[in-house]
């Protein structure tokens, strides 16, 4: 491949590569010369262009396929566009020729299509330069499309196109040839070419202006007809065609009017000519008159849905505010199809009417219109509403002919207004409320009149209309609901109106779910009690009555098992009594009824069942067995009734049929939901009837199942045809799928799909007509029935299959094969339940089954058949099985020479390496992969390609790494197929790109390597991606990124993101939903890594985006903008999911560096305005379309309008809650990448730079409508407040920066505490105002009171008590806003206290800070209120946490803030508020003395009362509260929940803190709880130590009481003894953060020695509290007990001084050191030592102690610490203990090899501990260490001598050892006075200098001469006898000492007075300690 990367082609290396790999060759050469083209230098290019011209030329003759002919095309174009034009005549000439060529043969045709491509390049590059030659060229293509075959007509067309689009309004002339031959072509039978034809007419409409005048009706008719049997790609194309020439017509060119005098078409014109394709298809207009009268046939379904797409390309191309302008028109037209008679003529018909038409207008007004816009649309969809309304009412009331067909079309009109007036208000959310707010509008009014239509699907209309409202606006719910009940009650005797309000009220108590504030649980009550009463009074409801009663129940159900489980005994009864109970009731039921009370009976049992699947399905935990039992009695009356119903209808009539298939599938329903073993008896009876009814068996019609798609492999639907993928037009494409009734799902076929949950991906429940559903449920059910079938059974029912399928004939057969297929697959897909097929018999009877439909004619069926196939081998798993399975296909596909038996078994293969894996079917994979290789080179049939390499794909899918041998040939014919099969058959090239990403995914991480092979796969896949990426169609096109996306993940070096970024930036406005969504999946992995990489090249493209038609919407806000501006327009949840996590990579790796970038996005977003958009989002429509042949003469849009035909839409709510999630994300990205973003004095693009944007955003965001992003907007403002609280204002010392915000945060906040703001919003609202009172940024107590007000004001509402006011929402709303105000007052609280702790720290630092008896004074008058709500709550609390087991033990009526019926949701509340709320109540009992002061607790206001019965005396109330607080935080701390934040334990930990400081004697009681709770809790270890340190001064107490703990005996018992739980919970910390402690680590056999490492600064303190406390638990033990724990003791803190005493660079002295040293002191300085009893083991301890000290040394080892406590041990513990001989020897060692040491400050340390070791008063202790070290320092101090010190610290050494000698002279006695100073003078006149010497020497060394004789001058006056008598010994010490005095004297006297002076006072050491250890 290297090779082929020259500017000329390398002949002489093409020569020598094989035949098959040339082609790859060539084309990898023309990819190098299409990238260097562009960067190539001009002069370089026309040297070689020659050249190049006959290596090119020559390529077209060599017969190239598609891709290279595209590519070679391309080149050439390119080459002359940058070389010389000479030649280009020339060429075109030559390309002339070849097209004129008479030669047909198959080989020559590629030749003739390159040629033909070239020419339209040519054109479409150089266009106008190439002169007059077009008239021949374009004559010539035109006579070549004539006699071309289908292939070559796509491509002329192709070129066509290109032409036009070169040459421009240039081309006049051949306008009308082009049109007239391409319109006969439009009705082509290759749908390849309708495509290229619609394409090339687009272009042509650009110019042609008689394509919109004169022609527009003809060329409508053409794109009608064009429909007929057209398939979905063009559908898009030719609905893309009529709709911009009707725009065009509207609104034509301006540039085209000016040049002629045109007539416009009005829009009433352009819309009747579209409503003719709609109503008439192409059928013609003057046909109309005589048929339309007939009623002719119907519309062609295709003619119908491309017309749609037409009309939203039609306003789409128009733009929004087109539609603003125009949208009465618009609507009133669209209506108007779907009230005529000819759109529905049948019931099905007319539901695809409406579907198309809610389709329109979705599209349009959901895509293009901003909210404001959409808010004055649905004004006019109220009007639309209510005229029609009042026709009915007129129309009804004066009983006139025409008034049932008025109200059948009035019907459908209704049912598509209310649709799309339910969608809008639901997108716009809480923005729509200025709707409900506005009389004028009247829009509740306007839809509750519909309730009272005659057509029940205007009424279901109506109701899902209700509640959309609801879901929008959920304070609508309640009073909602409370109307429609009030109406029932009024109007009972009207049926409309009792089925109406009962489908309103249906329809609201589903909506419940999606409303997270719930409904006031009395309403759900009240309703199902009232129906209840009802329907047992009276027995001979009407049948609306009937109906609705049970729908209501139904929907009650779905509130949950807290509602039901209150009515569930009455129910049950309610349900028994609708069957009969026996046999005889039955017979008689029979002989009674007439027809309507059947009917009656039947709707209500239906209704019975129905209700009972919603009770199974919303209330699971209310199943008992017991409960099973009694619901399966009614339901086995109702499976007997079944059996009798067929004879009642013979009598009755056949109308009966619907009613009785209505209970069938309440039936089937149900029981697929409960456990097949309860009905396990009586399957064989069931099952018979559910096999009769999906075979058809009493059904004449031949109805097939929808399930089969779903239940087929997801993958598998490029094999299906008609199968469609999800597109943007799902919802009216699916009326064209092949099974009974797709697409015509409609809320009047099952009105209880109005209260359940709407399926993923629906806007609206669409369930099927009932014929389907039933077929539907019973398939379903034979799934979960199957399983459980005796095999004797399985056998007959697979019997009977084969022989319903043989007996049937022609579309019934089929009809009934794919019902059985899909509930065989459905059995089969059951996996655990079904483990085993059964015998061999079974087995061969399921086999032949599905043998015989691998060659059924239906696709659909094949595919259902390999399915079945790969699922069967893999429940029955036997290898033997498996290979007489894949034998049959073998065999097979060997000899079968039809395409339906290849096909059929091709995928039987691929689906049983599918299911089997690569393991299971491994030894048939080289057979499997020949066959399906061979197969796939067929190019006879492109559908056996696809199917062959669909399986392929599979078996490379499953095989992984076993298939890595078979790589190189499946790659290599990959390539080649891509390279020649035309690029009309799609399928082919998806399943290619399917087996491409499979092959990359089987190489895997080994495409990184370097190899050969390697390198040669690599540039293989990348060569195929980029064929697949330049491809016409869009799924190969999503195919080819996701193959780039796999090969970025395992090789990401070789995809080259320059190429790959802007093409997925194209992508992003793609019409192809699949194509968007590729192309953001794979934006979505790149940004992870290369975010930044990603960005710069999508702005480049920007950058270039002004040069090409390309009509991106990248602007100066780059990709990110682009994905903002997406989310306002995209409605897929994957897409939009996928878009976020984009935007949420990008903004975690870009977002701190371009800080001001992505702060400037957020806002603009957050301000939407209209027009506030820094960035375009110019195509709002769902289906953006790419208008890339529009842009020619943007300029010229509209008459005199320049762009404003199509405004940007403001973001959404959606997309501007997104931006205030990212503004907080912002936020926490500064804080974590460096503080300096919140300090104002560092100048650079910092967050706080930004602060008053940051404070503008989030105030925008809280004051929304939308409630979501009000609550992201508090959320923002906490977080502001809480990262800047502490920014200091640099201009005004003193102050915070935030001060001067104080307005704009109490104008975000006041809002929120409105009396009709939702519970959750003033919850949020309530926590900010906490936030910012505690945050100390207000420093002017008025200033505080306006947010203060805000939090009294509500806890006025807390105490207001329950149910006082008009309740909205659940209880469990209320309970949350209630404890939220508690919490925020708690943490104010608690805020108080740190003030005040602070203030005892620091009194006075800082004058700025508010002074905290101020904000006592805001909270103190609420204390006596909050107080007892505060214990309140907590005792709420205490109960809501007891385990499940003692439920019985709450109290019936509910606590004082939560309801019985709610306490599952209540729980959440608590859980977030409780911790604060302890804090708090511990800080108020701690201040008043335990609430001695208060009144008795009787006199609680409101809710709170305290539970009834005597008043508690004051000790009693005491005790209860400290049970409560204590009881609460043990619970907590022995369990924490992992989801608890640590501010919990946090505040658990100060609570108890704050109850431990209290002087009540009732604590040390529970003291050992505390403890033992501490050790179990995983406590987190910062805070451990507030625990330890409280217990500590709560031990004290105790043990100044008793003897201490462990008595006599020494006993400590766990579980009771404190100082035990304390020993353990210390053991945990010092072990946990010292590992190396625990002696089981290091002697086990796999031990690596540990070296030493240093803590965090965090755990050297918490190291250092646990040391501290350690040595003083001892002192809680009386001394037996002292003995039992001072072993361990020792050891950890002996241990501790090990690990921790590491060498430091500064020399410090680290926490834990310290606080060991510390310990060491105070044990061994205790009065325990003192006890006779326990002397002799005291001594051995710390004998063993001091020699475990000794034993340790290593080279890290700090020597001094060491040292430190060894010489604490000599100072601390008397001579008798460590006298002993081996202990004296290791100590002398130690202190020798200090001295020896090499470190000058481990020498000065050893002489300063030396010193106090020998001034120990005990003589016995000290002369043993004087004896064996006082030589030793002599030596090293005359050894100074002849090393003078040249640096402090040896100089500080040198002086420290003289201090020893002097005070070993101090010490001697007067007889030894002289031999002790002839060691000390003599040493010290040898460091004197003479005067030469002393003039160049080191600092140090003139300071040791200094030194030396100071000392010598201040020891002379001491001793001077002895003195006397050692200066007189040495006459040359003499002579040394004085000449060094004389020199000192000579120098100034004032310097000598004052260095005289000096030494008298003897000076401190210069190093200091920080801690004093003697």
């Amino acid at each position: 491949m290297e090779l082929a990367h020259s500017l000329l082609l390398n002949e002489d290396a093409l020569a020598q590569i094989t035949e098959a790999k040339r082609p790859v060759f060539i084309f990898e050469w023309l990819r190098f010369l299409d990238k260097v083209f562009i960067a190539a230098n001009k002069v370089d290019v026309k040297e070689k262009q020659k050249k190049l011209v006959e290596q090119l030329t020559g390529l077209i003759s060599s017969a190239p396929g598609p891709p290279t002919r595209k590519l070679l095309a391309k080149n050439l174009a390119t080459l002359y566009s940058i070389g010389d034009t000479f030649t280009v005549f020339q060429t075109l000439d030559k390309c002339n020729d070849i097209i004129k060529s008479k030669d047909d043969t198959p080989a020559y045709l590629p030749t003739k299509l390159a040629a033909v491509a070239c020419v339209g390049a040519f054109y479409e590059k150089m266009g106008r330069m190439l002169g007059s030659s077009f008239p021949e060229t374009i004559n010539n293509l035109l006579k070549a499309l004539k006699s071309a075959e289908s292939q070559g007509r796509g491509e002329i067309l192709l070129s066509l196109q290109k032409v036009l689009s070169g040459l421009g309004g240039a081309a006049a002339s051949c306008h009308r040839d082009i049109y007239k031959n391409a319109r006969s072509i439009l009705t082509d039978r290759s749908m390849a070419v309708r495509c290229a034809v619609a394409k090339c007419l687009l272009e042509l409409q650009n110019e042609a202006m008689f394509m919109w005048t004169t022609e527009l009706e003809n060329v409508a008719t053409l794109c009608f007809k064009a429909l007929e049997g057209s398939n979905y790609g063009v559908r898009v194309a030719v609905s893309k065609l009529l709709g911009t020439v009707m725009a065009t017509a509207l609104m034509p060119k301006q540039a085209a009017v000016m040049r002629q005098n045109v007539k416009r078409a009005t829009l009433e014109e352009v819309l009747e000519l579209m409503a003719t394709g709609f109503l008439r298809g192409g059928s013609g207009f003057l046909k109309s008159g005589g048929e339309m009268l007939k009623g002719g046939a119907s519309v062609s379904r295709e003619v119908r849905v491309g017309v749609t797409q037409a009309y939203v390309v039609f306003v789409t191309t128009l733009g929004g505010q087109w539609l603003e302008r125009n949208f009465a028109t618009f609507l009133s037209h669209v209506l108007e199809l779907v009230a005529h008679p000819r759109a529905t003529q049948t019931h099905v018909e007319a539901v695809y009417s409406r579907r198309c038409v809610s389709f329109a207008l979705r599209a349009t007004l959901g895509g293009l219109l901003g909210e404001k816009a959409q808010i004055a649309a649905t004004k006019e969809l109220c009007q639309a509403i209510s005229k029609q309304m009042q026709a009915v009412v007129n129309d009804t009331s004066g009983e006139n002919k025409a008034g049932a067909a008025d109200v059948s079309a009035s019907q459908h009109v209704m049912v598509c207004a209310l649709k799309e007036l339910g969608s809008l208000v639901q997108s716009l959310s809480a923005t729509a409320s200025p709707l409900i707010q506005e009389p004028s509008i009247g829009l509740l009014e306007t839809v509750t009149s519909v309730l009272l239509h005659p057509s029940m699907a205007a009424r279901l209309a109506a109701a899902w209309c209700l509640r959309c409202v609801a879901v929008a606006l959920p304070y609508q719910l309640t009073p909602l609901l409370d109307r429609c009940a009030e109406c029932i009650n009024n109007l009972k005797s009207s049926p409309e109106a009792v089925s109406g309000y009962s489908f309103a009220m249906a329809a609201l108590l589903g909506g419940v779910h999606q409303c997270p504030l719930g409904i006031p649980h009395s309403k759900g009550k009240v309703i199902a009690e009232d129906l209840l009463r009802t329907a047992a009074q009276n027995s001979r409801l009407s049948l609306q009555r009937t109906q609705a009663g049970w729908l209501l129940l139904g929907a009650l159900m779905t509130l949950g098992s807290s509602l039901v489980r209150y009515h569930l005994p009455k129910m049950l009864l309610l349900w028994r009594n609708v069957f009969p109970r026996s046999q005889k009731e039955l017979e008689a039921e029979k002989a009674r009824g007439d027809s309507f009370t059947w009917q009656v009976t039947l709707e209500g049992r239906a209704g019975a069942l129905c209700a009972m699947r919603s009770f199974v399905a919303h209330c699971p935990e209310l199943l008992t067995e017991d409960v099973i039992r009694r619901l399966m009695t009614p339901i086995e009356c109702a499976m007997t009734m079944m059996s009798h119903v067929p004879a009642v209808i013979k009598v009755h009539g056949a109308h009966l049929k619907a009613s009785a298939a209505m209970v069938r599938l309440r039936l089937y329903d149900i029981l697929a939901l409960l456990p097949p073993k309860t009905y396990e008896g009586r399957n064989a009876s069931h099952t018979i009837k559910l096999v009769a009814e999906f075979t058809l068996t009493d059904n004449s019609a031949n109805t097939t199942t929808s399930l089969l798609r779903s239940l087929c492999h997801y993958d598998d639907s490029v094999l299906m045809g008609s199968w469609l993928q999800e597109t943007d037009h799902k919802s009216i494409e699916d009326q064209l799928q092949p099974n009974s009734a797709s697409g015509s799902g409609a809320l009047e076929h099952d009105p209880s799909s109005i209260y359940l949950r709407v399926p993923v991906g629906e806007s609206i429940p669409g369930p099927l007509p009932l014929g389907v559903s039933v077929i539907d449920a019973s398939v379903a059910l034979f799934g979960v029935v199957f399983p459980h079938v005796s095999f004797k059974h399985r056998l007959q029912m697979l019997d009977h299959f084969a022989e319903c399928i043989r007996q049937a004939k022609g579309v019934r057969q089929q009809a009934v094969q794919l019902n059985i297929f899909t509930a065989v697959l459905s059995a089969l897909k059951v996996r655990p339940k079904l483990s085993t097929l059964g015998p061999e018999e079974v087995r061969k009877s399921a086999l032949a089954l599905v043998m015989g439909a691998l060659d059924n004619p239906n696709p659909i069926l094949r595919c259902a058949a390999g399915e079945a196939l790969g699922r069967m081998a893999q429940v029955v798993g036997e290898a033997s099985f498996i290979a007489r399975m894949a034998q049959h296909s073998f065999d097979k596909l060997k000899s079968a020479r039809d395409v339906v038996s290849r096909t059929g078994h091709s995928l039987a293969l691929g689906c049983l390496h599918r299911y089997v894996g690569g393991i299971g079917s491994g030894q048939h994979l080289k057979t499997s992969v020949s066959i399906l290789l061979a197969l796939a080179q067929d190019g006879s049939s492109h559908e056996v390609q696809t199917w062959a390499l669909h399986s392929l794909a599979l078996i490379v899918d499953s095989s992984g790494p076993m298939y890595r041998g078979y790589v190189e040939p499946t790659l290599s014919l990959v390539l080649t197929l891509l390279l020649t099969v035309p690029p009309s058959h799609t399928e082919v090239h998806q399943c290619l790109g399917r087996c491409l990403g499979a092959l990359i995914t089987t190489v895997g991480p080994e495409l990184q390597g370097n190899s050969a092979t390697i390198s040669t796969i690599r540039s293989s896949c990348l060569v195929g991606c980029a064929i697949m990426q330049d491809h016409s169609d869009s799924l190969v096109q999503a195919a080819a990124i996701s193959c780039l996306q796999q090969l970025h993940m395992f090789a990401p070096r070789h995809v080259n993101l320059s190429s790959l970024v802007p093409c997925l930036c194209v992508h992003l406005c793609s019409s192809h939903l699949l194509l968007r969504r590729a192309a953001v999946a794979c934006l979505r992995q790149l940004v992870q890594r290369e975010a930044a990489e990603v960005c710069e090249y999508a702005m480049s493209l920007a950058r270039k985006a002004g040069d090409t038609k390309d009509n991106l919407n990248i602007t100066e806000t780059g990709l990110e903008g682009v994905l903002f501006g997406m989310l306002d327009r995209e409605t897929d949840r994957k897409l939009c999911s996928d878009i976020h996590d984009t935007l949420g990579h990008m903004l975690s790796s870009l977002a701190v560096e371009k800080l001001a970038h992505w702060l400037k996005l957020c806002k603009d977003v957050l301000a939407a305005s209209t027009g506030a958009l820094g960035f375009d989002i110019g195509k709002e429509e769902e289906d953006s379309e790419k208008k890339d042949e529009m842009d020619d003469d943007i300029m010229f849009t509209g008459l005199g309008e320049d762009d404003k035909s199509k405004p940007s839409v403001a973001p959404r709510w959606v997309t501007r809650v997104f931006a205030a999630d990212c503004l907080c994300r912002i936020i926490h990205l500064c804080e974590n990448a460096d503080k300096v973003h919140f300090d104002l004095a560092a100048a650079r693009d910092l967050l706080v730079l930004h602060l008053s944007d940051l404070i503008r955003m989030a105030f925008m965001a809280a004051t929304d409508n939308s409630n979501q992003l009000r609550m992201a907007g508090l959320q923002a403002l906490e977080d502001i407040i809480k990262k800047f609280a502490a920014v200091p204002e640099p201009e005004f010392p003193g102050h915070v920066i935030l001060e001067q915000y104080q307005a704009n945060v109490g104008a975000a906040l006041r809002p929120a505490f409105s009396p009709d703001t939702p519970s959750d919003i003033t919850a949020k609202a309530c926590q900010v105002c906490s936030t910012w009172i505690g945050s100390g940024v207000v420093s002017d107590l008025n200033d505080l009171r306006r947010v203060h007000n805000l939090l009294v004001s509500s806890l006025d509402k807390v105490q207001t008590g329950k149910g006082t006011s008009i309740q909205l929402y659940s209880e469990s709303a209320t309970t949350m806003e209630k404890l939220a105000v508690l919490k925020a007052w708690a943490e104010v609280r608690v805020e108080v206290w740190k003030i005040f702790i602070n203030e005892d720290e620091d009194v006075g630092e800082e004058a700025g800070i508010l002074p905290p008896d101020s904000l006592i004074t805001l909270v103190q008058p609420e204390l006596p209120v909050l107080s007892r709500l505060w214990l309140a709550a907590l005792r709420d609390y205490a109960l809501l946490t007891l385990p499940p087991e003692f439920a019985s033990q709450l109290p019936p009526d509910g606590g004082a803030f939560y309801t019985p019926e709610t306490i599952d949701t209540a729980r959440l509340h608590y859980r977030n508020s409780w911790a604060p709320i302890l804090h708090a109540v511990a800080l108020w009992l701690n201040s008043t003395g335990f609430g001695a002061n208060e009144a008795p607790e009787d006199t609680t206001p409101g809710p709170v009362k305290g539970p009834p019965g005597s008043t508690k005396s004051q000790e009693e109330l005491v005790k209860d509260r400290m049970h409560l607080l204590l009881g609460i935080s043990i619970e907590f701390l022995c369990f924490p929940r992992p989801e608890e934040p640590i501010e919990h334990v946090m505040s658990c930990l100060q609570a108890l803190c704050t109850l431990l400081e209290s002087p009540c004697k009732d604590i040390l009681a529970v003291m050992y709880f505390i403890y033992f709770s501490a050790i179990k809790a995983p406590l987190t270890f910062h805070f451990s130590s507030r625990v330890l340190s409280a217990g500590e001064e709560g031990g004290e107490k105790e043990s100044v009481s008793a003897l201490g703990e462990g008595g006599d005996t020494g006993e400590l018992l766990p579980g009771k003894s404190l100082v035990f739980a304390a020993m353990e919970l210390l053991v945990f910390i010092l072990v946990r953060h010292l590992p190396q402690l625990n002696t089981r680590v290091s002697d086990s056999p796999s031990h690596i020695p540990y070296r030493p490492q240093s803590l965090s600064e965090d755990s050297t303190h918490l190291v250092a509290a646990t040391v501290s406390v350690l040595a003083e638990l001892p002192g809680l033990c009386s001394p037996a007990g002292s003995m039992t724990i001072l072993p361990t003791v020792l050891f950890l803190i002996t241990g501790v001084l090990r690990e921790t005493a590491l060498k430091t660079h500064d020399n410090s002295v680290p926490p834990p050191v310290s606080a060991a040293l510390q310990g060491i002191k105070a044990i061994i300085t205790s009065p325990l030592a003192r006890v006779e009893k326990t002397q002799v083991r005291w001594t051995s301890l710390v004998r063993s102690s001091l020699a475990s000290v000794l034993d340790y040394s290593q080279p890290s080892v700090d020597e001094v610490s060491m040292l430190t406590a060894i010489t604490l041990f000599l100072l601390s513990a008397s001579a008798e203990v460590l006298g002993v001989t081996t202990l004296q020897k290791g100590c002398i060692d130690r202190y020798r090899n200090s001295l020896n040491s090499s470190d000058p400050w481990v020498q000065a340390r050893c002489y300063q501990m030396l010193l106090s070791v020998f001034q120990h008063p005990s003589r016995g202790l000290s002369t043993p260490y004087i004896h064996a070290l006082a030589p030793l320092v002599v030596e090293k101090l005359k050894a100074v001598e002849r090393s003078r010190p040249s640096s402090p610290p040896e100089l500080q050494a040198v002086q420290e050892g003289v201090k020893v000698l002097e005070n070993l002279v101090a010490m001697g006695e007067e007889q030894n006075r002289v031999q002790l100073l002839a060691l000390l003078v003599p040493t010290l006149v040898s460091y004197l200098l003479d005067e030469n010497a002393f003039s160049s020497a080191f600092p140090a060394s003139k300071g040791l001469h200094e030194f030396a004789l100071q000392d010598l001058m201040r020891i002379g006056p001491l001793y001077p006898a002895a003195f006397k008598a050692v200066i007189g010994a040495a006459p040359d010490l003499k002579t040394r000492l004085e000449t060094a005095i004389r020199a000192n004297q000579a120098s100034s006297k004032a310097k000598a007075a004052a260095r005289l002076a000096q030494p008298t006072v003897q000076a401190p050491p210069t190093i200091k300690l920080k801690t004093s250890f003697f």
